[in-house]
């Protein structure tokens, strides 16, 4: 699977080939140092006075790279598929592999990161569930209204909490069906594909 860059990224890493090998090394540095601590303008100026650069020209660097390690370690592209993907770019071979060892390098941190960051969904722990049937009231006395009551226990961060939930019977069957389809949907080959290249 090859990475797809936008032209402003390829423009935010057009500038790697005029820094220089120990520059991009830095530069590098700094995008990891960006995924682990957020962003830090002080590196990036210290960077600037160090290599005397332009700080705009740093931080797009460090823009382009912390894009490219990101993308390419969520997707866990291939050495090969990485070398293809950059060579878009018209880098130096020297350039390219130098790329290529620091998403080598890094990659299996930069995913250890991402999964950090990914957002902690509810879990399912258990249901409860009800059927309640209203025979009859004051005005109608022949009436039948069936409701569902469901009690989701769901499990966060180790604290457990309870969803009621009420519905009638129709609507639950309706669910029911639109859960089976998208179950039906992850066997197929192509959702396969994305949750094989998801992890």
């Amino acid at each position: 699977m090859l990475l797809v860059l936008s032209e402003e990224q390829k423009a935010h890493l057009g500038c790697l080939p005029r820094l220089g090998a120990a520059a991009v090394g830095e530069l590098g540095r700094l995008a990891v140092e960006l995924l682990r601590r957020g962003a830090a303008p002080r590196a990036c100026e210290a960077a600037a006075r160090k290599l005397n650069i332009g700080v705009d020209t740093i931080q797009h660097g460090v823009e382009g790279l912390t894009f490219l390690l990101t993308e390419s370690s969520k997707l866990m592209i291939s050495e090969i598929d990485f070398q293809d993907s950059i060579d878009v770019l018209g880098f130096s071979d020297e350039l390219n592999k130098l790329l290529l060892q620091l998403y080598l390098d890094n990659r299996k941190e930069i995913r250890s990161i991402l999964s950090e960051l990914a957002p902690k969904l509810p879990s399912y722990h258990s249901l409860e569930w009800r059927l309640d049937v209203q025979l009859a009231s004051r005005s109608l006395r022949q009436q039948i209204k069936p409701a569902v009551t469901l009690k989701l226990h769901l499990n966060q961060n180790e604290d457990q909490t309870a969803q009621v939930l009420q519905t009638d019977p129709s609507t639950l069957l309706h669910l029911i069906q639109q859960l089976e389809q998208a179950l039906g949907e992850m066997k197929t080959n192509h959702c396969r594909r994305i949750v094989r290249n998801m992890k």
